[in-house]
């Protein structure tokens, strides 16, 4: 056997020595250095190398290459649990950043919601409720009109008819409801825009008690913390009274009660089917679907509605088709038209009446609602007909009773356009509806109806006063000066008592404006409103009394408490019985024969004055009865000239319509002191004939006063000069009664 020879058949030569000694050592893998790959093997123990004779073959080396495979397979399998490891570890790490940016934004929302102590239902704002002398509603000022109702009083199927079409699952979900959320975008996406919303009834209410209407995601955020704190501070049914309490409808009308007074004038506790989902219907576009601006609108949603109350099983099919197609809307004209007039008129006395109002009140007054209709047609129907010829674009109308209570009041033909209250704000020159002060004054200074003045040409330091007609009468009496409407016997009267004394007289008699004491003052050339002018004419109807116009009676909260009762004017007599007896002769002559022959009352006797200022900017009529006392006004807002309109064209038609149809029905009421009729009514009328006023050319009716344009050939008397004792007053009550 050849010694160290390999297979391969070439010759081993022996070895001696340390070369001998090391021949047979062999490094075996498991006697190398690991590397870095190495140390991820499994370590196996190494078994001891057996020593075969040298002439044996070295061990076989097939079975690396399946240990390589292994290797690999292990390998992989490590990768892999390291990528799980790493996704394990940064979704706990991304899922810590979620949780703590959710917490953050839930703080931010809390940091800029009102403090938590001041979380409470506020409390229903105060609402102001203007009712007429019947007791009927007119108008309402807030807001949130309207009183609350409870659940439990209202038909069941009104709440049901929110909760069908606005929150199906209202009793299901805790504030946020995500299933109709989602349902809200699969919607959405499908119609490619915004047609379904996600809220619940729990977010709109905490929208409309803490929030603003604001489209932001930040008030969004805010809507749905509220929501859940509203769930938990309070239960299902307290959140559905409040919310069908506090929602709005359209039209000013906050709540259901509110709601279903304005459209069906009707409470809320008796609505039928159909108009409980027309109610419902409303809250999605108040403004757009307010039966009163877009009834078709307000009928296609409510049926809308009915159907969604059929399909969550909350009324029968049969009871929704017989709704449907039945329009039930019939809006109340509730706090429409020219009384909101009177209603701000109202608002701006209640400080002074009953300090800050921080409940909810109701303010009793003394408008007739079926006066102020009336008054409101009048006004508005003859400057629809006339405006345009006469250039006349606004009117005022206050009516009130001798007693100063006002009846009617009319600010302007169409207060939706313009909230200036021209009976109470505005200040317009009278014209000659200011002359009946000028008369008085000079009556109570001794002159009586039928003293004589002459009607001349006038000229004060080149002021030439001129009657409208440019004609002159000569010598007139006093009752014929102020029917007929003369400048210059007023302008003479007034410098004959003195302009100071016919200012204390206007102020004496109600009016409260400044007024210049000047020779115009009898031309009525200080501005005044329509409601203290009608009130200083109303001592001449009510014997001589003087008055404060008033409207409102009472006050009282909405739960009955009196807040402010109106106490009895304390009269005071500003003009004696005697003189208010001759005014109002003198007045009733301009409806018999004056300026003012188209203002009559059948079977009543009435008395007043014309007026229109100078190039007719302003045309007045103030009038009386023993019952009424109501005062017109026409002319436009920038005070730019009318067409020749007259005191005693337009606002005598609109007193007469109006005054007419107030005095129906009502028992038949002389003037004070005024004749009655009879034996002594044809005396004075015989009387009146035998003054001492011209003789007219012609035959004249009993009782009327015509004056010519041809002078007498008497001489006229002295205008400075009074007249004798016996025709003063004395001697003219004593012609009036003896015909002497």
């Amino acid at each position: 056997m050849a010694w160290g020879r390999k297979k391969s058949g070439a010759r081993k030569e022996p070895l001696f020595g340390l070369p001998a000694a090391l021949a047979d050592l062999r490094l075996s893998p498991g006697d190398r250095i690991p590397d870095a790959a190495d140390d991820e093997k499994p370590k196996k123990p190494v078994a001891k190398r057996k020593i075969e004779d040298e002439d044996d073959d070295p061990p076989p080396r097939e079975r690396k290459p399946r240990a390589a495979k292994s290797g690999a397979k292990r390998r992989g399998k490590a990768r892999s649990r390291i990528r799980i490891g790493r996704l394990v570890y940064w979704g706990a790490v991304l899922g810590l950043w979620a949780v703590i940016a959710v917490v953050g934004v839930v703080v931010w929302v809390g940091a800029h919601l009102p403090a938590i102590q001041s979380l409470e239902i506020p409390k229903r704002p105060p609402t102001i409720q203007i009712v007429g002398l019947d007791g009927s509603l007119l108008a309402s000022r807030g807001e949130a009109p309207g009183s609350n109702v409870a659940l439990k009083d209202l038909p069941p199927y009104l709440p049901k008819a929110f909760i069908a079409i606005e929150d199906r699952r209202f009793y299901s979900h805790y504030g946020v409801d995500p299933v109709g959320i989602a349902r809200a975008l699969v919607t959405n996406v499908m119609h490619r825009g915004v047609s379904q919303g996600g809220s619940t009834l729990t977010q709109q209410l905490a929208k409309n008690l803490f929030l603003t209407q604001e489209r932001t995601m930040a008030r969004k955020l805010q809507e749905v913390e509220l929501a859940l704190w509203l769930e938990r501070k309070h239960s299902k049914n307290e959140i559905l009274e409040l919310y069908l309490n506090r929602v709005y409808f359209g039209s000013g009308a906050y709540g259901v009660e509110a709601a279903s007074q304005r459209y069906f004038g009707k409470s809320a506790k008796n609505v039928t089917v159909a108009e409980a989902a027309m109610l419902a219907g409303l809250v999605k576009s108040p403004s757009r679907l307010a039966p009163n601006r877009n009834p078709e609108g307000a009928e296609a949603r409510a049926q809308i509605v009915l159907a969604a109350m059929a399909d969550a099983r909350f009324i029968t099919d049969a009871q929704a088709k017989a709704s449907i197609g039945h329009p039930s809307y019939n809006v109340k004209p509730v706090g429409a038209g020219t009384v909101n007039y009177v209603a701000d008129w109202i608002g701006e006395v209640l400080d002074d009446l009953v300090g800050q109002i921080d409940q909810s009140i109701v303010v009793e007054t003394t408008i007739d609602p079926k006066l102020q209709s009336t008054a409101e047609a009048a006004v508005i129907d003859e400057l629809a007909a006339k405006s345009v010829k006469f250039n006349v674009t606004q009117g005022a109308l206050v009516a009130m009773t001798p007693d100063g209570a006002v009846r009617a009041m009319v600010g302007g033909r169409n207060y939706a356009e313009s909230q200036f209250n021209r009976a109470v704000t505005a200040k317009r020159q009278p014209g000659s509806a200011f002359k009946p002060f000028v008369f008085l004054t000079a009556i109570e200074g001794g002159l009586t109806p039928d003293t004589i003045r002459q009607d001349a040409p006038l000229d004060l330091k080149g002021w030439r006063p001129e009657n409208y007609t440019h004609e002159y009468f000569g010598s007139v009496t006093l009752t014929q000066a102020l029917a007929m409407s003369l400048n210059t016997v007023a302008v003479r009267l007034g410098l004959e008592v003195g302009p100071k004394n016919v200012v204390r007289t206007a102020h004496r008699l109600g009016i409260s404006s400044k007024l210049d004491a000047n020779p115009s003052i009898a031309l009525g050339t200080s501005e005044v409103s329509v409601i203290e002018l009608v009130g200083a004419y109303a001592p001449f109807a009510n014997g001589g009394l003087g008055v404060s116009p008033h409207v409102v009676t009472r006050i009282r909260t909405s739960e009955g408490k009196l807040l402010y009762a109106r106490q009895p004017d304390q009269p005071a007599q500003v003009i004696e019985p005697r003189y208010v007896a001759m005014m109002n002769t003198m007045m009733q002559e301009t409806l018999l024969s004056g300026t003012a022959r188209k203002a009559e009352i059948p079977g009543w006797m009435a008395a007043g004055k014309t007026g229109t200022s100078q190039d007719f900017r302003d045309a007045w009529f103030i009038g009386y009865t023993a019952k009424l006392v109501t005062g017109v006004w026409l002319g436009n807002d920038d005070n730019s000239p009318t067409k020749k309109a007259t005191g005693g064209g337009l606002p005598v038609e609109v007193w007469t319509r109006f005054m007419r149809t107030a005095h129906q029905g009502v028992p038949v009421a002389s003037l004070p002191n005024a004749p009655r009729g009879g034996f002594m009514s044809n005396l004075f009328q015989t009387a009146s004939q035998a003054s001492t006023a011209p003789a007219p050319s012609a035959p004249v009716p009993a009782g009327a006063y015509r004056p010519q344009p041809a002078r007498t050939s008497a001489p006229p008397p002295n205008p400075n000069v009074r007249p004798e004792a016996a025709s003063g007053l004395d001697g003219w009550l004593m012609d009036r009664v003896l015909g002497r």
